[in-house]
């Protein structure tokens, strides 16, 4: 282990825990010290590593060789202040952080100075930069493999170049993960409560809000839920406007606890005033919202010509299907079939992000949510848009809300990273026996806790890094709850116990199942605020066109009193859903005030510096 350097003046520091591993493959015995003027590439790295101010740790494990990395708080310090860091500070603005400044800056709600997001930050800007300052090239082996290290060249960059390094990623605090379990995945009976600050703490903004979000979601869930079940059992009728109109409630709410977590700081971008540079910027806006149509338009064109003919197939073949056992087998081959084409258009939406001009990841990440989603409506709604207005079979709606809310959110979701993890671990463990250098007859097993992180599945969607599918899967249940309720009040009831259960199952999968999540950071909900926004508009459709079919059966479409009302209704609803966005604050209270004073301060004392440096000016020139 190599000690590292720290901050001038500091005596005693804190180190963090092992949080950054790199993966190398491993090498034969006699192959990893080098020879003459050739250097083992991966020895250069580790003493380079430990040169800037990292502790190392090398592990031979199982499937590869690993490099833990570990950093006191003075390094951190450093490299924060190179990269120019911004930090809150204790009167509400954000500043370059500076080390010997330290006191100035907000701590973290685990008493830490930096967030695990600033921390990963920190690491990654340290172990890319180590470059290559010597006024020639560096000649590296591998193995019997040898390359140059050009000058001013990354390390880590060429070494992934090389296919040296197959992996940088985070990794899992023992005794803060193993207290998460205690204290959030295993407490079943704490239903939607979360400690908050503990996982923003660990997992970053994205994933704390995420959880956030879920859990107010869920409890929202419970009135409409009572209300479902109730319906069910007196045998109500079909009309369910309460809990309608009550989840037109809920809907707004999610907009407050989205928009009430966005940043302090409003920044306004000003551009020059030459009409040269106005003119340039305006084509360059308008060629990116041509691009975006583009784009758009060639996803939905493939909805219509490739998914829709696919999706009406199969809703078409479980119609006619009589027994339930062939009924879940094309269910069953439907879904795997599914994902493939799901999984091929969401690479298309990817690569054709590429070519348009968004501003930033978050404009990226935006496109990219609109276009799955469109692709994931298709995939999810038609067949149920398909029993409800073609057949009106309400009874076949009903098995397949209950077949896609319980099946699929529950049994495929879950089981896929056991299944991926244990896929991993055979393999490694099986090619282990059959190396050389392993005895013959002993038994090989996985024993350390980096090596079983490696094999674990990544924390990311298939389509691309910058779409999670926890977002995904919630407005997908959104959309069959809110869209269907007048067909299955019960599912209200089947979606409250699906997310409490879920909450407790994401939890176990972040900590136990997966690899530590890259930290990300996130304001708010992004896109899929709107998304939500026009799942509710549907949803006040849909529902009265339901109503519609089960009211005019014969499909006479004759303007009774009856059809009239649920017209008025279909109004009245739309009229609550756009007064409740009008009338709830987007914001709440202790924010905007907490807003206010920290504005005042920043005032304060940007008037008060501004007075001393007009004072010392003024008696400069006297």
């Amino acid at each position: 282990m190599g000690e590292g350097g720290a901050g001038e003046g500091a005596a005693v520091e804190e180190a963090t825990g092992f949080e950054v591993g790199i993966v190398v493959p491993k090498q034969y015995r006699g192959a990893a010290a080098g020879c003459g003027e050739v250097e083992n590439c991966v020895a250069r790295l580790v003493r380079e590593l430990e040169d800037v101010g990292l502790l190392v740790e090398r592990v031979r494990g199982v499937p590869a060789e690993f490099i833990k990395l570990s950093a006191p708080m003075g390094t951190l310090g450093r490299v924060a202040a190179e990269m120019h860091m911004k930090k809150l500070t204790y009167i509400g603005m954000e500043l370059q952080f500076e080390w010997d400044q330290v006191g100035a800056f907000v701590r973290q709600p685990d008493g830490s100075l930096f967030s695990w997001r600033e921390r990963f930050a920190c690491f990654r800007h340290l172990i890319y930069s180590i470059v290559n300052k010597t006024n020639s090239d560096v000649i590296l082996k591998f193995d019997d493999k040898e390359f140059h290290w050009t000058q001013n060249e990354s390390l880590l960059t060429r070494l992934e170049d090389e296919g040296i390094v197959k992996l940088v990623f985070p990794l899992h605090d023992e005794i803060k993960r193993k207290q998460l379990l205690r204290n959030w995945a295993l407490k079943w009976f704490d239903f939607t409560w979360q400690p908050i600050d503990e996982i923003y703490s660990y997992f970053g903004t994205k994933i704390a809000i995420y959880f956030s979000f879920l859990g107010m979601y869920t409890r929202w869930l419970f009135f409409p839920a009572v209300f479902g079940l109730a319906t069910q059992l007196i045998d109500f009728g079909w009309g369910i406007n309460y809990s309608f109109s009550e989840y037109k409630t809920m809907g707004n709410e999610l907009d407050s606890l989205s928009i009430s977590m966005a940043d302090d700081n409003v920044q306004q971008r000003k551009f020059g005033g030459a009409p040269k540079e106005k003119s340039i910027l305006q084509r360059n806006e308008w060629f990116g919202v041509l691009l975006r149509i583009r784009n758009n338009a060639i996803i939905v064109l493939a909805i219509i010509c490739l998914q829709l003919p696919f999706e009406l197939a199969y809703a078409h073949l479980y119609e006619i299907t009589k027994t339930e056992a062939l009924r879940y087998v094309l269910t069953a081959l439907y879904l795997a079939a599914i994902q493939y084409y799901t999984r091929i258009g969401g690479k298309v939406s990817v690569t054709l992000i590429k070519y348009e001009k968004n501003h930033g990841e978050q404009s990226s990440a935006d496109s990219l949510v609109y276009k799955v989603f469109g692709l994931y409506f298709m995939q999810s709604y038609i067949g149920l848009f398909y029993h409800a207005s073609l057949y009106r079979n309400i009874m076949a709606l009903r098995q397949v809300l209950i077949k896609r809310l319980i099946v699929l959110e529950n049994l495929i979701e879950n089981s896929i990273p056991y299944l991926k993890y244990s896929y991993k671990k055979y393999r490694a463990v099986h090619k282990k026996k059959h190396e050389k250098e392993s005895p013959a007859g002993k038994s090989v097993r996985l024993s350390t806790r980096v090596e079983k992180e490696y094999l674990k599945p990544s924390y990311t969607a298939s389509i691309g890094e910058e779409l999670e599918d926890d977002f995904l899967e919630l407005t997908l249940q959104f959309g069959m709850i809110m869209m269907f309720a007048c067909a299955f009040p019960l599912i209200f009831c089947f979606a409250a116990l699906n997310n409490v259960t879920e909450i407790r199952a994401d939890a176990l999968k972040l900590l136990v199942m997966l690899k530590r999540p890259a930290p990300r950071a996130a304001a708010t909900i992004g896109a899929w605020l709107n998304i939500f926004q026009f799942l509710v508009v549907m949803a006040i459709c849909t529902n009265c066109l339901l109503l519609v079919c089960l009211y005019d059966e014969e499909g006479k479409w004759k303007i009774e009193p009856g059809l009239a009302a649920i017209l008025i209704m279909e109004h009245a609803l739309f009229l609550i859903k756009f007064g409740f966005s009008h009338f709830v604050p987007e914001e709440p209270a202790w924010v905007k005030a907490n807003r206010g004073r920290y504005v005042a301060q920043a005032q304060n004392v940007c008037s008060k510096q501004l007075l001393r440096s007009i004072a010392k000016l003024d008696a400069k020139w006297e």
